[in-house]
């Protein structure tokens, strides 16, 4: 989203992303008729400002050599989904813009606008996520890695992170809800065809439950399932014509409890998001760890990009 097309780098995208006092990178080729690769993966402690924090990894990690994505944190961003405006597609951003004045707390005059399809069978009313951040946001953002020399060709959402990983587990003509489980908010999405159709924050988090004892443990499991069953529910009366197949959980922490809890209480098969399954990483062995994959998920999945 957001794309700044520049010179043509080493293959595949590296993703910075920052998540709380750390920074994550990832670098993700994506071979023609092969499953994607993961070439790198490591992690680092935020010391310094932004600016310091960049440079050393571009001294250490040569990332000029890489067209690089990032990723907006939750906050610094909005997220919506409207009725898709009947409107030419060039000017569909235009009355995009007006329909969200009321849904921000910033300016959207000049704010920077993305529009994410979400396709519709039939006669049903097409739908967008209309994704707006603040134009200071945005310029903030190119600004520290354009003074970096780091070339910034696309800044994205962790929504769209999520998808990107969730749409390679999809069986055929089946949906998928992909549950991640994080030290913050939690994050549901529901793909189809490689495409986001639901997205929702839940506060519930790995950190939690891995901090609680065995009573509030159970007391947040219970609600973390009720609220799933919820949106499983309204999913289908929305969307009949999708047949969720699984529910894949992607956790920080040993989620064998979690699953094991929410498979008594959803209808759904879930089962422990395992991306050996849907990737090769030979050269990054600590990826083995389901947690170690769950903690740079997002990092994986902003670098797991089409080659524009």
């Amino acid at each position: 989203m957001w794309p700044n097309l520049g010179v043509k780098r080493a293959e595949g995208w590296m993703s910075v992303v920052r998540f709380g006092d750390r920074v994550d990178l990832a670098h993700v080729m994506r071979p023609a008729g092969k499953r994607p690769a993961i070439r790198l993966c490591e992690s680092f402690r935020v010391e310094g400002s932004p600016r310091e924090t960049l440079l050393r990894l571009v001294q250490g990690k040569g990332l000029k050599r890489y067209r690089c994505a990032s990723l907006l944190g939750e906050s610094l961003y909005r997220m919506a989904q409207l009725e898709a405006p009947a409107v030419p597609a060039e000017e569909r951003v235009q009355a995009l813009r007006w329909r969200l004045k009321d849904m921000v707390d910033f300016p959207v005059e000049g704010a920077a606008i993305a529009v994410a399809d979400i396709p519709a069978e039939g006669s049903r009313q097409a739908n967008v996520f209309a994704i707006v951040a603040p134009r200071e946001v945005i310029a903030e953002r190119m600004a520290l890695f354009h003074e970096a020399r780091v070339p910034l060709e696309a800044i994205d959402i962790p929504e769209m992170a999520v998808r990107n990983v969730a749409s390679l587990f999809e069986e055929p003509n089946r949906g998928l809800a992909f549950l991640v489980l994080n030290s913050g908010e939690s994050l549901l999405t529901i793909t189809y065809g490689g495409e986001l159709y639901l997205s929702r924050r839940i506060e519930v988090s790995s950190q939690a439950l891995a901090e609680a004892d065995e009573e509030r443990r159970q007391q947040m499991l219970e609600r973390l399932a009720l609220e799933l069953q919820r949106t499983l529910d309204n999913f289908d009366r929305q969307y009949g014509f999708i047949s969720v197949s699984r529910l894949l959980l992607a956790s920080e922490c040993d989620c064998a409890a979690t699953v094991a809890a929410l498979a008594q209480n959803l209808y759904l098969p879930v089962q422990v998001a395992d991306m050996a399954q849907v990737i090769d990483f030979e050269g990054v062995p600590e990826l083995r760890s389901t947690e170690r994959q769950a903690q740079c998920l997002l990092a994986i999945g902003a670098a797991l990009r089409s080659d524009l």
